[in-house]
């Protein structure tokens, strides 16, 4: 949708500043949503562990091959064989509960099936996550407010602009929270289903 604050001097800019911020807290928690437990094995469950590489904490998957040959297991084949032992600690030391087991050149990551209970407690951690973004995109409406109520007051823009540019944030807003609340959704019927 094409923007009208693009058109009035004295919010040029704003609205894709708003637009973009907004854009990247809906990203953000799409990137939590691939790394979470759903049952199923998947190579970004391991998104976000990082392992000791010469001494620079690296993510697993800028030093190793990772994939999912069934739904309940993960292998990880590390380019260098000394990363082994590391991989395999860093991935037991997560949040996430996993048991590795390695042979020296392979760490297995077996994905046990989620209890109800687990999925429950990981929607409800979710939900939590959504309502994290949710206030960081109100947040990024009330500075745009903000701006518009100092271009006006300033009188950069009139009253007529001001309401058009404050309906127009709250579309923005009403948008991706939207897409926020479509994307937990999809991944709490994800999780929920056995």
């Amino acid at each position: 949708m094409a923007s009208t604050m693009t058109g009035m001097e004295g919010l040029s800019g704003v609205y894709e500043g708003i637009k973009a911020r907004m854009n990247r807290s809906v990203e953000d928690f799409r990137a939590h949503l691939v790394s979470v437990r759903t049952g199923r094995a998947s190579v970004h469950m391991l998104d976000g562990i990082k392992v000791d590489y010469y001494g620079t904490e690296t993510p697993i998957s800028q030093v190793a091959q990772i994939t999912t040959p069934e739904a309940s297991l993960i292998l990880v084949q590390p380019w260098e064989p000394h990363l082994v032992p590391l991989i395999d600690k860093a991935i037991r030391n997560s949040q996430h509960g996993f048991n590795p087991m390695h042979d020296g050149k392979i760490v297995r990551v077996p994905i046990p099936p989620m209890t109800e209970e687990r999925r429950k407690e990981t929607v409800k951690h979710l939900a939590g996550m959504a309502e994290e973004h949710k206030t960081t995109i109100r947040n990024i409406r009330r500075e745009g407010n903000e701006v518009v109520k100092k271009a006006a007051k300033d009188k950069l823009i009139s009253a007529d602009d001001e309401k058009r540019a404050n309906a127009e944030i709250q579309e923005l807003t009403d948008a991706e929270i939207k897409r926020l609340d479509e994307l937990f959704r999809a991944k709490e019927k994800e999780i929920l289903t056995i």
